[in-house]
């Protein structure tokens, strides 16, 4: 399968670059009824069934992006992840001037370059004066997407967050999950729907553009994951009662796939692509993501290719907003699959830490 067979055309103007009020996006439902309906994600409580299983991301995303200065020179660091109590792996821009021995300076801290990684994102190994968690309220900035065309304000410390984050670890957003207020949430509960959490810590990985022209060369990068044993428990209920598995976003089909629902932790590179056979999702809440994207290219796996970009011609002729801050879709999945042989998945050993990646900064 080519990677030009996920690509589309969107128009600037429906990039979304500020959010709606949680619930109030619009909501594309994708199911067996026929052409996608248009709602609002405020409606799920009366578009799931009572005994379906709502799961969630409750990664939370931390303030990773840091402005410091060499000299006279501007610097800029992107927290990746953390290798000890004062050493982090990090993208640094500009990368020219962060060589071996070159010192950060930032307020009230500073960070040494120890060393660089020549890999594809030239991520760099920082030992900062001191823990650099108890200054990241005060000097980080949350990792906007660069398709977010502006500065991020101090509305997105809270807005780009889920409203049941608790667990810190991404630098980027379960974007899905954006969607939910607290009163939608407790409105899913009274409507007798299963509400459970898995976490995933979301990084570049998930959202590496595929340059490779055919989709099965393209690697994913692994992103760590854990999974309670209440909520292993909530889905073998609800499956044995005849339950729905519903997946608020992309991050929690790959976690849940990667472990088939079972409680643990550890890390997973699976890539899903058409002819994946699913064994956990039934249904899929998921904003509408890039052409060619890996993201695109799992849920065309979910709800069909040709069905997914139909549907995005629709969204785009209805005007629906697009990408981390826009509009949704509700889809079913098909059933007819199979499943693929490029999937890995890493039980993590106590002690162990895999590696993960970060959006280069802007």
């Amino acid at each position: 399968m080519l990677t030009r067979d996920f690509d589309y055309e969107l128009p600037e103007e429906r990039i979304a670059q500020e959010p709606a009020p949680r619930g109030e996006s619009r909501l594309l439902v994708l199911d067996a009824e026929g052409p996608g309906r248009h709602r609002r994600v405020r409606d799920l409580p009366g578009l799931l069934r009572p005994g379906d299983l709502l799961v969630l991301n409750d990664t939370k995303v931390i303030p990773a992006r840091l402005f410091g200065r060499r000299g006279e020179g501007r610097m800029e660091v992107l927290l990746v992840e953390k290798l000890g109590d004062r050493e982090w792996e990090a993208l640094v821009r500009p990368g020219r001037r962060a060589r071996p021995g070159t010192v950060i300076l930032f307020d009230g801290l500073t960070a040494e370059v120890v060393d660089k990684r020549e890999d594809q994102y030239r991520q760099y190994r920082l030992r900062f004066s001191e823990p650099v968690e108890p200054h990241l309220d005060r000097l980080g900035h949350i990792p906007l997407p660069p398709y977010i065309r502006r500065p991020d304000s101090a509305a997105d410390r809270e807005r780009y967050q889920t409203v049941f984050a608790r667990t810190p670890g991404a630098i980027a957003a379960p974007t899905a999950g954006l969607h939910f207020s607290e009163d939608l949430l407790e409105r899913i509960a009274a409507a007798g729907i299963g509400i459970a959490r898995v976490t995933l810590h979301v990084g570049i990985g998930t959202f590496k553009p595929v340059s490779a022209e055919r989709v099965e060369d393209h690697r994913m990068d692994r992103e760590r994951y854990e999974i309670g044993e209440e909520t292993a428990e909530a889905i073998r209920r609800t499956r044995e009662s005849g339950g729905r598995i519903v997946a608020v976003g992309t991050t929690v089909v790959r976690t849940l796939e990667s472990s088939e629902g079972a409680a643990g932790s550890g890390s997973t590179d699976l890539f899903i692509t058409p002819g994946y056979r699913f064994r956990v999702v039934d249904i899929l809440l998921t904003n509408f993501h890039l052409p060619r994207s890996t993201l695109l290219m799992l849920v065309s796996a979910f709800a069909g290719r040709e069905r997914v970009l139909a549907a995005y011609e629709e969204a785009i002729r209805e005007g629906y907003r697009f990408y981390s801050y826009g509009d949704a879709m509700l889809a079913e999945r098909v059933r007819e699959s199979v499943r693929p042989r490029a999937t890995s998945v890493l039980k993590l050993q106590a002690g162990t830490s895999p590696s993960r990646r970060a959006p280069c900064p802007r």
